[in-house]
């Protein structure tokens, strides 16, 4: 199981508002996460075997193309054990109807709904551990070393300052 490296930061409560109480919360460490895309994918199938990264390239391009045809008709999709995907809008309000016409859509988004058996745990409050979907967290410092607390503890990282924002 692959583990997910994060990062101890500092910031207000109430975001933006200076007089709010400072909490610790965690992030992803930057730069940690990769970016993968159809070719990639493609590739890493390949390796597998059974089919060449072409075929698998034009498989999901002909998914994707699909998927955005499916989608602008207003209908969803569901890709199994994956999720739903649907189209969502949203309008600007008017106090007449003649006011009222297709130019208030103002936002047009993709929705996405994660299937259960997809939904990732974090595996150190898992109560099945090392299950298929239970994600590995590791707290490290700002450096990239451990940092003390690793598995959900306090305490400073030794790498941060004692106050980041003020």
């Amino acid at each position: 199981m692959a583990t997910a490296l994060v990062v101890r930061t500092q910031r207000y409560k109430k975001i933006g508002d200076k007089t709010s109480p400072l909490v610790y919360t965690l992030k992803r460490k930057p730069r940690d996460a990769k970016m993968y895309d159809l070719k990639r994918i493609a590739e890493e199938i390949e390796a597998l075997g059974g089919m060449s990264a072409e075929d698998v390239l034009h498989v999901g391009k002909a998914i994707v193309r699909n998927m955005r045809e499916k989608l602008t008709d207003g209908n969803s999709v569901r890709l199994d054990d994956f999720g739903i995907f649907r189209t969502s809008f949203h309008c600007v309000a008017t106090e007449h109807p003649k006011d009222c016409t297709v130019k208030n859509i103002d936002k047009v988004r993709i929705n996405f709904k994660v299937a259960t058996t997809l939904r990732l745990v974090n595996d150190s409050v898992a109560t099945t551990k090392g299950a298929a979907n239970n994600v590995s967290f590791e707290l490290v410092s700002a450096d990239g070393s451990t940092a003390p607390g690793g598995n959900g503890g306090g305490g400073n990282t030794g790498g941060e300052e004692e106050n980041p924002l003020g």
